[in-house]
């Protein structure tokens, strides 16, 4: 029986698409936070989920650009409903959780990250450049997966 802790027998065979996928994710990444700063990293950590997702399963329905965009989209707009709101905080969370995987499933948005940005949104600001940061940080993640599509391969 294999232990748990060894390597998979597909890194073996394809660990030059396992570390260039990983280092093209976090160059991204890096891109973003760059131009964002530090101070947003919280808003956006979501992303950083994403970019698991785009790179290491670039194939997989989530990491479609109508899924990242509108997962993300989703996630905003029901963060923002609840951080309006005056229910408690215990109340507020899952709600802004649970309605945003609600939509994105009912509207073929289906990006589990984006739940996590609800969640951002509603426990940390709602403002035009949180929105903006989020939108503009999915879509260069999804063109950055769309232009070396022909590079990526499914990892998992």
């Amino acid at each position: 029986m294999e232990s748990q802790t060894t390597i998979s027998g597909k890194f073996k065979r394809f660990w030059k698409h396992y570390l260039l996928q990983s280092l093209l994710a976090a160059a991204t990444l890096s891109i973003i936070v760059l131009i964002l700063g530090k101070d947003k990293v919280v808003v956006i950590s979501a992303m950083g989920a994403t970019s698991f997702i785009l790179f290491a399963m670039p194939k997989s329905i989530s990491a479609q650009t109508k899924n990242v965009v509108g997962g993300h989209l989703v996630g905003l707009l029901c963060g923002t409903v609840f951080y309006f709101t005056s229910l408690p905080y215990f109340i507020e969370y899952p709600c802004a959780v649970g309605i945003a995987i609600c939509l994105m499933v009912a509207l073929g948005f289906e990006h589990p990250p984006a739940a996590g940005t609800a969640l951002a949104v509603v426990i940390n600001e709602v403002s035009s450049d949180v929105f903006i940061t989020i939108m503009a940080s999915a879509l260069v993640l999804s063109q950055c997966k769309y232009f070396l599509r022909n590079h990526l391969k499914d990892l998992i």
